[in-house]
């Protein structure tokens, strides 16, 4: 099979697996572009905000930075706060990601959360190369949200409806990838320690600040259960 051959078959291998992204980055995409135009905003912010900064709800979150007093400290340890989140993906795909050549900036750029749920635990088809079909995985799940996002912008002050719960799409796809990976799993100790350690920290740290610290038990905790957990998947 010849390099282009390739290619076109991991496009269309990655494109099915997309299918669910856009329609909730369209959604939240039109939401956010069509927030930015009753901001005051031209359409040029969310266009090149989505194409430059791809970080859907620090970009909500900008916004209200934009209106408000220039505070590059403040704006900093917002955006940390929030993308914290992305330093456990990086180091769950530092396998991934090898060889995947001048491919390797751009995923890195690009893996937001869904691309992240796609790339770790799709199943790539013989034919297909791994690094080209992230490559598209995650094009495509960037070139939904500035699409969206920019035809938000252009027609957010010709729509007048409702958009309050829009934003329950992502939750609802979040819950199906954790579905059908939970059909996919041998045995299930890693998604319920996953639940409880996200549960437990919830309690302690409250609904604002239980991100970080439960991905921070999840990881930590994984990485002590390494070995057990090999175990149990050769016994299965």
């Amino acid at each position: 099979m010849n390099r282009r051959s390739v290619i076109k078959k991991s496009f269309f291998a990655a494109f099915p697996h997309t299918l669910p992204i856009f329609a909730g980055f369209w959604f939240l995409g039109i939401t956010y572009g069509i927030y930015m135009n009753t901001s005051g905003f031209s359409f040029l912010y969310p266009m090149f905000m989505s194409l430059l900064i791809f970080a859907g709800s620090m970009e909500f979150v900008a916004v209200s930075m934009l209106l408000g007093v220039f505070n590059p400290v403040q704006a900093f340890i917002m955006t940390l706060m929030i993308n914290a989140r992305h330093l456990f993906y990086g180091i769950s795909m530092l396998d991934k990601y090898k060889g995947t050549g001048l491919k390797k900036p751009y995923l890195i750029f690009g893996m937001c959360d869904e691309s992240f749920s796609i790339n770790y635990t799709a199943e790539i088809p013989i034919g297909a190369d791994k690094g080209w079909f992230m490559f598209f995985v995650t094009l495509l799940n960037h070139f939904y949200w500035f699409s969206g996002s920019t035809l938000g912008g252009v027609f957010g002050s010709l729509l007048t409806f409702n958009t309050e719960g829009l934003s329950f799409a992502m939750t609802a796809m979040f819950v199906v990838i954790f579905m059908e990976q939970w059909l996919k799993e041998k045995n299930h100790i890693s998604s319920l320690l996953g639940l409880s350690l996200t549960l437990i920290c919830r309690l302690i740290f409250g609904a604002e600040s239980f991100l970080i610290p439960a991905m921070a038990a999840i990881c930590l905790t994984l990485m002590l259960l390494k070995k057990i957990l090999s175990k149990g998947d050769c016994a299965q």
